[in-house]
């Protein structure tokens, strides 16, 4: 891997989308800092599959929730190549329990606007003033990996819709304030992707996609996400800023 290679930061890069991302990116030429929960036995997993496949990738763990420890997250991302040119916040939860919008308790709204929208504003933050501060060759982005939920709304699951249209704004806001810094913020929505976290309603799913719930009909795959962070990221479409780009297969698609 070349010294000059870009760096980049994905949160929650242990699983899913989050590891897909990961060696996406890895693909592309980017040297890695991964982030997962410390307790996560996923992170030493991907970091593995990354190294096996000739990545340049540190690991370094910690809870994006946690804005006491974002100073020591940073520090060590920054310190293991030198700079950071993208961070990708994708690391996100879902509702412990899906149920009536009546029902949603304060603690269940905190623990996941703390995760989902809290920890990657801060986070963001953090980043994004060390980028400001140092210079780097390599086209640099802010991407952040929201939902269809952003716009299509799931009373079921009330604050987790609310984490993610927070998100959507937090990248349009980003995209503003940092364009003259040559600074890139992007928004990803993903659709029914294929994860863990969609796998309670798998079977709901398969039947909806094959009634032709979606334009493209099949599940949306990590990897379909993975490839359209390291597109971004690479510079691909260096002529825009705050853009939302969709990898549902077709589901936003206004129809009759």
């Amino acid at each position: 891997m070349r010294n000059d290679a870009p760096v980049a930061f994905v949160t929650g890069a242990g699983r899913g989308i989050g590891r897909a991302i990961a060696r996406s990116l890895a693909a592309k030429g980017f040297r890695l800092v991964a982030n997962d929960l410390a307790s996560s036995p996923d992170l030493d997993a991907t970091v593995a599959d990354l190294r096996r496949d000739g990545a340049d990738v540190a690991a370094v763990p910690g809870d994006i929730a946690d804005l006491a420890d974002h100073g020591r997250l940073v520090d060590a991302a920054w310190t293991a190549f030198g700079r950071i040119d993208c961070l990708v916040n994708n690391a996100g939860i879902s509702v412990k329990t899906r149920g009536d919008i009546f029902d949603v308790s304060p603690e269940s709204f905190d623990r996941l606007i703390g995760t989902n929208l809290r920890g990657p504003f801060f986070l963001t933050q953090t980043v994004a003033r060390r980028m400001v501060d140092t210079s780097s060759p390599a086209f640099r982005s802010l991407i952040t990996i929201s939902s269809m939920n952003a716009e299509a709304a799931s009373p079921d699951r009330a604050e987790y819709c609310i984490s993610k249209i927070g998100l959507s704004m937090m990248s349009r806001v980003y995209a503003l304030r940092l364009a003259a810094e040559g600074i890139h913020a992007y928004e990803i929505r993903p659709g029914v992707i294929r994860t863990d976290m969609t796998a309670v309603a798998r079977e709901r799913y398969d039947r909806m996609f094959a009634e032709g719930f979606a334009p493209i009909a099949r599940w949306g795959e990590p990897d379909d996400v993975g490839a359209a962070v390291a597109a971004l990221a690479s510079g691909a479409l260096a002529y825009t800023t705050g853009e939302v780009i969709h990898v549902d297969g077709g589901l936003s698609v206004a129809k009759l």
